[in-house]
């Protein structure tokens, strides 16, 4: 068997101790960078991880060193097992968080409370209602922040995920921003990516070095305080003196945080991805269910893990589809 301290070092010497598990394909919004205009074609159900697979194979991971675990999706909260499955990775003594889009929180407060889920990332990429629409094809805008105040009042630790666009929410940088002023929330803007039918050129990308330049307009270089960033971080924090809030930049285009990745990806369907950009999966599911070991499998899929963007160093090649094409798109893949 192979050392448990090995198992989860990849060959530049990156520690992976934190592993992001998506519990389905599916969602209740339609997100244009998300999923592709005509849809998914979504996993047979009989291929997906049942709530008991989940745990043996999350079991597996902390046994080699991972002590945090986010559940993401499409959108975690519509697996009617969902209590089960918190309640069965709550065992497991790591820190357990998720990812949604906000709208069932109302439902399954009291499940995220009892299993200690005090860390949510909600996504949201308007203040506006009608491009909230346009955006999601769906009229939710008000739940989602009766939700957001929800969590805030229950004491739970709130990031706002923000995918910019140009042309859509670029202009609304400074109005996220200042949401941090009344609300104790961290604001993060996510740098546009290509993914599977999400139509992604650079165009549209609205960079790490623009968003700065956007907030120098509004804020005095005194006003705007570089927070020091988090092991592993994603994203670059900043805080505007005197506000609640806190904001951040994940740059993974334009400034690559590679060197300290230590996340490693589980898809609904059993398959690791060891790179959010990688094309190549290792199926664990099936091993599993032919009572074989993953721990080697996973092993090799971690080894195999590339030094940068599975892969592509350079923006140029980003630019070039055929090195992403094949990828799953975000809804299938989690995040």
């Amino acid at each position: 068997m192979i050392p448990s301290k090995t198992i989860l070092t990849d060959d530049f010497g990156r520690k992976h101790n934190y592993l992001r598990i998506s519990l389905l394909e599916k969602c209740n919004l339609r997100c244009t960078y998300c999923m592709p205009a005509d849809g998914i074609v979504l996993s047979p159900k009989a291929s997906l991880m049942t709530a008991d697979e989940i745990f043996s194979i999350a079991r597996t991971f902390v046994e080699n060193g991972v002590d945090k675990i986010r559940l993401t999706g499409g959108e975690p909260l519509l697996r009617k097992d969902f209590p089960e499955i918190a309640s069965k990775l709550g065992t497991l003594g790591i820190s357990l968080s998720i990812t949604t889009n906000g709208i069932l929180i109302d439902r399954h407060i009291d499940v995220l409370k009892q299993n200690k889920i005090y860390k949510i990332n909600l996504s949201l990429d308007t203040l506006i209602a009608s491009k909230f629409h346009s955006i999601t094809l769906r009229n939710q805008f008000d739940k989602v922040i009766e939700n957001l105040h929800l969590l805030l009042k229950h004491d739970f630790k709130v990031k706002i995920n923000v995918v910019l666009m140009k042309g859509f929410n670029e202009n609304e940088i400074i109005d996220f921003v200042k949401l941090t002023q009344f609300l104790p929330v961290s604001v993060r803007f996510i740098e546009f990516m290509p993914f599977a039918g999400n139509e992604w050129d650079r165009s549209k990308m609205v960079s790490q070095n623009e968003i700065l330049s956007e907030l120098q307009k509004a804020f005095s270089s005194e006003e705007i305080q570089k927070l020091e960033d988090e092991k592993n971080f994603t994203a670059r924090t900043y805080k505007i003196n005197g506000f609640q809030g806190d904001f951040g930049i994940i740059s993974s285009i334009t400034n690559p945080f590679c060197d300290g990745c230590n996340r490693i990806r589980l898809t609904a369907n059993g398959k690791i991805k060891n790179c959010l950009f990688s094309n190549s999966e290792t199926d664990l599911l099936t091993a599993l269910r032919n009572s074989e070991s993953v721990t080697n499998l996973i092993s090799e899929s971690i080894k195999n893990k590339k030094k940068v963007r599975a892969g592509m160093v350079t923006i140029e090649e980003m630019d070039d589809p055929k090195l992403h094409f094949d990828n799953r798109s975000m809804i299938a893949i989690g995040g």
